[in-house]
């Protein structure tokens, strides 16, 4: 039986395609267009636009592998057409079709050809939302011309009405270099997605947009844009008054936020001399540590879990026994706690020294809290 497989060619294009592209892309729907080849020769390709996806399906033939694919875009994108619009002169001089001179063994093939369609796109959606009967929309983009990055989309949908959605790329900062050690691939990046209802006239005192701070994934492990309040709309504004303010205040708490790594850095470095050197820490963003502890004969862990919002909020605590352990055959935990005295202005060494005072104490009630449960599970 044939196992089935990517042929080298598709595959080498694939990898590149994953491993080089500007933006995260998710490969989907693995499948073999034959019944006997057992060759893997088409899948779907799941790529970020605007704050949401876009999932476009790509058809090779692994009978003739130096053709090139084909690629199907989504139903509700029925008009848009590439390579086939009418563009001005100079846009037809500078746009080479990667489809008309496909070289099958160049592993950048898929990759120029994905990043090229993102971008006609793009261009396509922005098109789409300028052509708009809408007053409001028209000022609102006219404002924001000047600032690059923006991605806009129509949505129009029979269940719903139709609604304009932009996603703004918000400050001018290298969050990747601020983060020493940072290992991210892709651009930090915080956008702002800003959702206008069409309507048709303009008023006086138009509604405030639905408005939803977004950030890449990876960058919650240093600021936690759920913690973040977004300042008020006032009646009468639009996004090119609302952003500057926005901005403002965003940048500080993002400064802030890296700075906090350092200050957890320096608890987990002043918890070391007490409880000896942890057995496990998180050395890029500092917000966990592990340290092997005992009382007498009594041996257990302690977790330290430092909250981004440190020294605001203090750390949560979890003792784990070495010796205890449940019906599961699990070692016995203790409940999370923060119930320890506890002072964000305190000098980091004064925070290290209560926490070890609470844990001195808290240890022989957790010893307790082992053994009745031990006795419970006999």
């Amino acid at each position: 039986m044939a196992i089935d497989v990517v042929p080298p060619l598709i595959a080498a294009q694939l990898n590149y395609l994953v491993t080089h592209a500007p933006f995260s892309v998710k490969v989907e729907n693995m499948c073999s267009g034959g019944k006997n080849t057992g060759w893997f020769d088409r899948f779907s390709l799941v790529i970020p636009f605007c704050l949401d996806y876009i999932k476009w399906d790509v058809i090779y033939n692994a009978v003739y592998p130096l053709a090139a694919p084909d690629v199907i875009f989504g139903a509700e994108d029925e008009t848009f057409r590439p390579y086939h619009a009418v563009r001005d002169a100079s846009d037809s001089k500078s746009l080479k079709n990667p489809l008309t001179d496909w070289n099958n063994r160049d592993p950048t093939s898929l990759f120029t050809l994905v990043l090229q369609l993102r971008e006609l796109y793009k261009a396509y959606q922005k098109k789409r939302v300028e052509q708009v009967d809408d007053d409001r929309l028209k000022f609102e983009i006219s404002t924001m011309l000047s600032r690059e990055g923006i991605e806009m989309s129509l949505s129009s949908n029979i269940d719903k009405p139709e609604e304009v959605k932009f996603a703004v790329p918000l400050l001018d900062l290298d969050l990747n270099k601020m983060v020493a050690g940072s290992t991210w691939r892709h651009p930090q990046k915080i956008y702002l997605q800003v959702i206008y209802p069409v309507g048709r006239k303009y008023s006086s005192v138009p509604s405030a947009p639905r408005l939803k701070l977004v950030s890449s994934p990876e960058l919650k492990a240093v600021f936690s844009i759920d913690d973040f309040r977004l300042p008020a709309w006032l009646d009468g504004m639009c996004m090119a008054e609302y952003l500057p303010t926005l901005e403002e205040m965003l940048e500080s708490q993002i400064k802030d936020a890296v700075a906090s790594i350092e200050s957890r850095r320096k608890l987990i470095m002043a918890l070391a001399p007490l409880f000896g050197r942890p057995v496990e820490a998180d050395p890029l963003f500092c917000r966990k540590a592990t340290f092997l502890s005992s009382s007498g004969v009594f041996t257990f862990l302690v977790h330290v879990a430092i909250p981004l919002q440190f020294p605001k909020l203090q750390p949560s605590l979890i003792l784990q026994s070495s010796q205890h352990f449940n019906s599961q055959g699990l070692p016995i935990k203790s409940p999370v706690t923060t119930e320890y005295p506890w002072s964000p202005r305190w000098e980091t060494s004064d925070m290290a020294e209560r926490i070890f005072d609470f844990i001195v104490e808290e240890c022989l009630n957790f010893k307790k809290y082992c053994n009745e449960s031990m006795l419970q599970n006999r």
